[in-house]
């Protein structure tokens, strides 16, 4: 005689989904969503969320189909909380939960992404000519593997099972050194890739440096020669503390020409000088900072190109 099976009421099955969970009041709740939806809401290229929620429902356990009763919700969110809004605060704020091929897949982009601004940002510094994406990954591979060795080193040392060796001052200057040790998926791929440009031009995998940026300077030709009191008394103080006798006493232009590492063309037009040139990344600021503090409004700083590379072999 063939029996019955019941399902409790508060009971839903479902497959294939990402988990969202958010721990609130002492009980954990849940959502269940598409898979890969969940980052792309996140990252703001999916906004609706019918594409988003496989069931616009609050769950114990996924897992087990067990919804979340109003009691526990109204205790954990508060009483007059919507159960949309419950369910986006769970999108947003909580832990996502994913599978070991989707936890590949998101670590693969990410690592693509990063290769890729690396590859842009970097040159030989000789031919000024970039890298190829392949040749950017292999020494951040070497990096990788230097660093995670470095992090275990550093690790015996602290629970006291490293050997000590001579040279500890190279070490300890070493260790300040930026290190790479892979992509991970809890940084942005930006920072990650800020991260791994230091270390390579740290280390010199491979010959590299920061692609120049192409600026634009303009400033009023009737303050050119004023002398640059501000950067003057500046580097009169480094220069004494280095034990150096001359002290600098560049006008406007000289300290402008300075920052620039290779002039690409300088002109005066009625009332208004510009040069136009290349400048290391890390002269940037320096060169804002110079100019709106020198010139009292009377210059400006145009960016051109980011990055300055050469395409070719």
């Amino acid at each position: 005689m063939p029996q019955n099976i019941n399902q409790p009421s508060n009971q839903i099955r479902l497959t294939n989904v990402s988990l969202v969970r958010l721990k609130k009041g002492k009980k954990r709740f849940e959502i269940a969503c598409y898979k890969n939806k969940v980052l792309e809401y996140r990252s703001g290229v999916e906004t609706d969320l019918d594409n988003v929620l496989q069931i616009p429902s609050v769950f114990l356990s996924v897992s087990k189909g067990q919804t979340a009763p109003s009691q526990d919700l109204a205790r954990a969110f508060g009483p007059k909380t919507a159960i949309n809004d419950i369910i986006m605060e769970i999108l947003n704020k909580g832990e996502m939960q994913v599978g070991e091929k989707e936890r590949h897949a998101q670590l693969e982009r990410f690592h693509n992404e990063v290769i890729d601004i690396v590859a842009g940002k970097l040159v030989d510094p000789k031919s000024k000519r970039v890298y190829t994406t392949g040749m950017i990954e292999k020494a951040l591979d070497q990096l990788s593997s230097h660093g995670g060795a470095a992090h275990k080193a550093d690790e015996g040392k602290a629970s006291g099972t490293a050997t000590p060796t001579n040279g500890e001052a190279s070490k300890d200057k070493a260790k300040e050194m930026p290190i790479w040790t892979g992509v991970v998926t809890t940084k942005s791929a930006k920072s990650q890739a800020l991260e791994a440009m230091k270390a390579l031009i740290a280390w010199q995998p491979i010959p590299v440096s920061r692609a120049r940026m192409r600026l634009r300077v303009t400033c009023a030709t009737n303050i050119l020669k004023q002398a640059a009191k501000g950067s003057v008394k500046k580097e009169a103080e480094e220069e004494d503390a280095n034990g150096e006798g001359e002290k600098s006493t560049g006008t406007i232009k000289d300290r402008i020409l300075s920052y620039v590492e290779q002039v690409e063309s300088q002109d005066t037009v009625g009332q208004e000088w510009e040069v136009i040139g290349f400048v290391e990344p890390g002269a940037f600021k320096g060169l804002g900072e110079f100019i709106n503090g020198e010139t009292k409004g009377r210059g400006r700083v145009e960016v051109l190109d980011m990055a300055v590379t050469h395409e070719g072999e």
